[in-house]
């Protein structure tokens, strides 16, 4: 039988005698293409002749891979038959050029492997640089939607043609196949996004995990944003006939330093941004270091690289960045330089808290108190209607009834407010 020819993404080779040609083919396809296909087993011109198969051939084939091409990769190998005889499929990918094969580099050109120049590989390295990765890797489902991101684009006062939307936003590469990038704003995927919660100043004591991930990136964005507004506690001090309130940590700050996290993060790289909430502080957590060609003094000054150029557009073009680079600065002003922690893999941005987050164990002083968001809001209702149901409340703020009625009564709790007489004609008492 005969399973075609040779190309830029597929090698044909007889046995494994011929395994150090077989990988530097591998990594001459990942440097052209990104992805490779080898065949043990088969001629040149196609037809399957068969391989012998020892115990640790597999094993051998993996270990050559692992040891000789670098960056590694993780091949997928597979054993069959055809024609009752057997037949070595090895298949990889890898957006991390330029790979080696044997302390040397090569570059397919047609069924070749060609060794490349000084001058070849710097421009290679080069075009790796300034490329967009998550547009060029193809994402690992191809059965996506998109409705989410349409949603989004038409909230945004944006035109959504469905015939041309997927190539005006760059869903695909130059193969026709949905990228990465896709992969990440598509309705549903497999990507974590997580905002974890501690008891104290340190990982020992895990209070929560939040999980808002498995859905378009934009999605997930807003929903962590959302809920970080909802324990943004304000503490109000009362004395001396005057009220001061102090926020939790600054909104703006979070926001800008999450958003960031989610569109410079190295996806390419398997780890997606995560928030740690402990008591006395926020760290948001994102992969990849800085961008290619960017140093920490242009990065302070707010000079903006995107990691992910066509990413940032799409966010851009949905009003959620700006290209002013305004988001460090405002960082630093209200935190210092010290609220970022910079390493080769990873910026780790630190919001500490204004006070201490209390628990439920930890009595407050008595001319201080902790309210958030849904507690102000229910707050100013009363002051502005002392007779105000709870259905009316619902109906006001769109919470439910129960949680309108968890509210009311961590309030009392608080002897932030009371109820003075009875159920049907009684009014509420807003106490400081």
């Amino acid at each position: 039988m005969n399973i075609g020819v040779e190309t830029e993404k597929i090698e044909f080779k007889r046995t494994t005698g011929e395994l150090r040609e077989g990988i530097t083919s591998l990594a001459s396809m990942l440097n052209k293409n990104g992805y490779g296909i080898l065949y043990f087993g088969v001629k040149d011109n196609g037809d399957v002749v068969g391989q012998q198969m020892g115990d640790r051939t597999l094993r051998e084939i993996s270990q050559a891979i692992a040891n000789f091409i670098k960056p590694q990769i993780i091949p997928i190998i597979e054993h069959g038959l055809i024609d009752d005889k057997n037949v070595i499929k090895i298949e990889v990918r890898g957006s991390e050029k330029p790979y080696s094969a044997y302390g040397r580099y090569y570059m397919r050109s047609a069924d070749e492997d060609r060794e490349l120049s000084p001058t070849a590989l710097k421009e290679l390295i080069d075009r790796q640089a300034s490329s967009d990765v998550l547009t060029l890797v193809p994402a690992p489902v191809q059965t996506l939607t998109f409705n989410k991101l349409k949603i989004a684009f038409v909230t945004a006062g944006l035109t959504v043609d469905q015939t041309t939307f997927e190539d005006n936003t760059g869903l695909k590469n130059s193969d026709g196949k949905y990228n990465l990038m896709a992969f990440l704003l598509a309705d549903e995927n497999d990507i974590s996004i997580k905002v974890v919660t501690f008891a104290g100043k340190d990982k020992t004591v895990l209070i929560k995990r939040n999980e808002y991930g498995g859905t378009c990136l934009v999605t997930a964005m807003d929903r962590v944003l959302d809920y970080m507004e909802s324990v943004n506690e304000t503490m109000v001090t009362m004395g001396n006939h005057r009220r001061i309130e102090e926020r939790l940590f600054d909104m703006a700050s979070f926001k800008e330093a999450w958003q960031n996290a989610c569109i410079h993060t190295k996806w390419i790289k398997g780890n997606p941004p995560a928030v740690y909430v402990f008591s006395d502080r926020i760290e948001i957590i994102s992969t990849g270091g800085l961008p290619v060609d960017l140093n920490k003094e242009e990065f302070f000054k707010g000079i903006s690289k995107p990691v992910n150029s066509k990413l940032q557009k799409i966010f851009g073009q949905l009003g959620y960045v700006e290209q002013t680079g305004h988001g460090v600065p405002l960082i630093i002003s209200n935190y210092g330089k010290q609220a970022f922690d910079i390493t080769e893999n990873f910026v780790n941005v630190t919001i500490p808290f204004n006070y201490e987050k209390n628990d439920n164990s930890v009595t407050e002083p008595d001319n201080k108190i902790s309210i958030n968001d849904a507690e102000r809001r229910v707050i100013d209702y009363i002051s502005h209607n002392s007779g105000i149901t709870i259905k009316e409340m619902v109906a006001a703020s769109g919470y439910s009834d129960g949680y309108i009625r968890k509210i009311l009564a961590a309030l009392k709790r608080k002897k932030v407010i009371e109820r003075r007489g009875g159920n049907k004609t009684g009014k509420w008492a807003v106490l400081r």
